[in-house]
């Protein structure tokens, strides 16, 4: 079932929140029930509380949501008749965009939802991904072209992710991949960490938050209070 998001308000880039409140602590889940009353006896029935177990309290469980920042390959600019919409991948970017598919596979973070900028460099990028690691063949994919155009203007980026990942998303994928461009996705990964990052091609950021669904998870951590557990580029070694 796809999650309805509230939509947080619009604000300008330089004015992103730094610091939040934590995130509330867990709640354990009970049960209430009796025991069996042995046969003949008139004493009052003590109440017993147990843990709830099973599909129910597994629902119920707030997990870690890993969400991939990633800015397409090194595009060509060869053939200057193209648009930019539809410029390609130059050899570098290409080379680049196996290596960053193998690094992302190597500390297990392979999305299953992937959603993706329509541009021809962002596609061959995940083609290429796609072709090298077969995880990424697996996830399921949805092309966006509003993750192009969102990408230019000022300070809108991660109010307008938010929103895809909780239409498309569901509550038992836990690791999505947004796949974009600048200045956009620099913007957002900014925005939600509460640091400054830099994305260069094929530069992935890596996010974390917890909530018992996409939703929550954004609720929680808001504008800076997700965790930037790393940058993975392609020419570093891990």
């Amino acid at each position: 079932m796809a999650c309805v998001c509230k939509q947080p308000p619009t604000i300008p880039f330089s004015d992103f929140l730094h610091h939040l409140s934590p995130l509330s602590p867990r709640t354990t889940l009970v049960r209430c029930g009796y025991p069996r009353k042995p046969s003949g006896s008139a004493t009052t029935r003590p109440l017993v509380i147990e843990p709830v177990e099973g599909e129910a309290a597994e629902e119920r469980r707030s997990v870690t949501r890993r969400l991939i920042l990633l800015r397409h390959a090194e595009s060509s600019w060869e053939d200057r008749s193209l648009r930019d919409h539809d410029r390609p991948l130059s050899k570098a970017g290409r080379a680049a965009a196996i290596s960053v598919s193998q690094k992302l596979q190597q500390i297990n973070w392979v999305p299953e939802l992937i959603l993706s900028s329509d541009a021809a460099r962002t596609r061959e990028t995940l083609k290429i991904m796609q072709e090298h690691v077969r995880g990424f063949s697996e996830a399921q994919v949805y092309f966006m072209s509003s993750f192009y155009s969102v990408a230019a203007m000022d300070g809108q980026t991660a109010e307008h992710l938010q929103k895809a990942i909780c239409k498309f998303s569901r509550n038992d994928i836990l690791t999505v991949m947004c796949m974009g461009h600048n200045r956009g996705w620099e913007e957002a990964a900014s925005m939600l960490s509460g640091a400054l990052v830099e994305l260069k091609t094929s530069n992935a950021a890596l996010l974390e938050a917890s909530g018992r669904s996409w939703e929550e998870a954004f609720s929680s951590a808001g504008l800076g209070g997700w965790n930037l557990t790393g940058i993975v580029k392609p020419d570093d070694d891990l």
